[in-house]
Order: C-alpha cells, then sequence, then structure tokens
C-alpha cells in the first residue's frame, strides 16, 4: 500500500492538496484565528502583520485547542505562538513529534498528528520534519513552551514542529530557559489572571539563513506577555513589569550588539546568547523595523 494511501486511510476522509495560503480552505484550517481566539487578550490576535504566506494554525490535540501558531509556508516556521500561561501539573512529558495535517490536505484531521516512521512526501513538501534538524547543529526551539503549559495533554500539544523554530543550544536551554522561568516566576508571584503570551522568532534582516535549505532560522528569539489584572502592592523593582513585559533573545553568536548586547563575563557555554528586557513598546518597535510591518501585539497595549 502506498504512502499517500495509508495517509489517506488514516484521516477517514477524502482529499484535496491545499493549493496555499489564500487558496480553497475546508475544515479547521482558516485564514483566521476565530476558532482560538481565548489565547489573545480581549480575544484579539496581533495586529499589522501580513496575511501573505502565513497560515493561522489553532494547535489541537485529543480533541482540545491548547495554543495558537502563526506559521509561515515557505519557511515552514512559526513566526510566533500565542498561549495562555499556567502552572504544570507534573513533570515534563515523553512524548513524540508532530505534524498538521491539514497543511497537507484540506480535509485531513483537524488534530496535530505523530510523525509516522516513513513520511509522506506531501508531508515533507508543506512543512518541517523530524529529519531537518538532524544533524543541523541547531535545537527544537519551543514558541510555546512545555514549561508554560498546564496539563499532560497541554505539553503533550507543543511537541509539534508547527510550534518549533530553530534555537541554538546555547539559547534554548541558557538564557533564554532562564527567561521563560522568570516569567513564570512573575505569574506565580504577581499576576492575579490569566497572563497572555505572545512567543516568537525574528529572521535576519538581510538575506534568509535556512536549515538544509528548507527550514528559517530566526536571528532573534522574542517574547512578550500581558497580565491586565495584577497584584496592587507590587515592589518598585517589579512594577516595571506589569502590565507588559517584553524580551529579545540572540540565536547567533556573530549578530551586531544593536538590539541585545554581549555579556563578555558569562561563561563561555551561553556568551553571546544573551536576552535583553524591555518594554513592549520597545519591542514592538524593534519588530516593526525587522519585519517591515506596523505590528501591535496586545489590544491596546494591554490597558
Amino acid at each position: 500500500m502506498s504512502q499517500r494511501k495509508m495517509l489517506q486511510l488514516s484521516t477517514g476522509a477524502p482529499f484535496l492538496l491545499l493549493l496555499g495560503f489564500g487558496g480553497l480552505v475546508l475544515g479547521e484550517i482558516s485564514n483566521d484565528f476565530s476558532q482560538c481566539l481565548d489565547f489573545f487578550y480581549k480575544k484579539t490576535p496581533p495586529k499589522g502583520i501580513s496575511a501573505a504566506g502565513y497560515q493561522p494554525i489553532c494547535q489541537r490535540y485529543e480533541n482540545q485547542y491548547h495554543f495558537a501558531s502563526l506559521y509561515h509556508r515557505q519557511h515552514r516556521a512559526p513566526l510566533y505562538s500565542a498561549y495562555l500561561l499556567r502552572i504544570a501539573d507534573g513533570k515534563r512529558p515523553r512524548t513524540s513529534w508532530k505534524y498538521e495535517p491539514q497543511l497537507v490536505f484540506s480535509r485531513a484531521s483537524s488534530e496535530m498528528t505523530p510523525f509516522p516512521t516513513t513520511v509522506d512526501q506531501n508531508v515533507i513538501e508543506s512543512q518541517a520534519v523530524v529529519e531537518d534538524y538532524k544533524n543541523s547543529n541547531y535545537t527544537k526551539g519551543h514558541l510555546s513552551p512545555s514549561l508554560h503549559m498546564k496539563t499532560k495533554e497541554d505539553r503533550k500539544s507543543t511537541f509539534t514542529l508547527t510550534n518549533i523554530v530553530p534555537q541554538r543550544a546555547g539559547s534554548n536551554s541558557g538564557p533564554w530557559n532562564d527567561l521563560e522561568n522568570e516569567v513564570l516566576r512573575k505569574f506565580k508571584a504577581y499576576c492575579n489572571g490569566k497572563m497572555y503570551v505572545i512567543t516568537g522568532a525574528m529572521p535576519y534582516k538581510s538575506a534568509p539563513r535556512w536549515i538544509k535549505n528548507r527550514v528559517s532560522v530566526p536571528e532573534y528569539m522574542w517574547s512578550a506577555y500581558c497580565c491586565p489584572s495584577y497584584s496592587t502592592s507590587l515592589p518598585e523593582s517589579v512594577k516595571p513589569f506589569f502590565p507588559t513585559y517584553a524580551a529579545v533573545g540572540r540565536n547567533d553568536l556573530n549578530s551586531g550588539e544593536e538590539i541585545v548586547p554581549v555579556n563578555v563575563n558569562a561563561s563561555a557555554s551561553v556568551r553571546g546568547y544573551d536576552v535583553g528586557r524591555m518594554s513592549l513598546e520597545t519591542l514592538e518597535g524593534i519588530l516593526v523595523e525587522r519585519l517591515a510591518m506596523p505590528i501591535n501585539l496586545f489590544h491596546e497595549q494591554c490597558q
């Protein structure tokens, strides 16, 4: 039996090959996030991002939505993932890597699916696959991190390559991991309600960089949160971090220091992968300049 026939039988529905963003779209794939707006503050996704080439994905696993991603088909990587930060139940689960069937065929399953042993060529052409990351000198960098998700199903859902960008190990397990833990601590200590987080990737300003001529490599990682309800007795040192906060992390040792300076006193394993903390407005200014789009991440700046 052919690989395609097996894929068809596994979804239990006829298939229609997607023609690209803006083409015929059926099922859960659509041109907006209408099925998962709860992951955005005031149910409003970031504004100002051109739709060309991007595919909104409501990330669905075990028949539930867990977060949202804006995926770039040609880059085979997300621009950002948006989620509600919650305290995790238990340890990080063991799980397999997954792909998005609806990026392949419009009538395919509406849920992310574990990669089979032999991957269909249509899957390979439509999105990143595990083989792209092998021997690439890049780790699989989560935009919506397992650390910030609550249930076992929530955490497993983050292990889909539509939520992943190529990230250097020195960043992923170093300063960027420190940032994720720092945001979690602030949420636990001071946020009284929901914390909306958007984490993304920033491409190189000049020519794109790729792994295996397939997956776009970001020069920087970035993240911002919105906590509209927070403690009324914040320490003075914490007040600048509410209701919004943002950061940019280096993903290239050779990048200039105009966005994030290098701490020369950092240990050799993480030196050059620094994370710069900043206001939401500063991050948006950087994204506007780098992406050439009038980006606004949170409705009315989370006020």
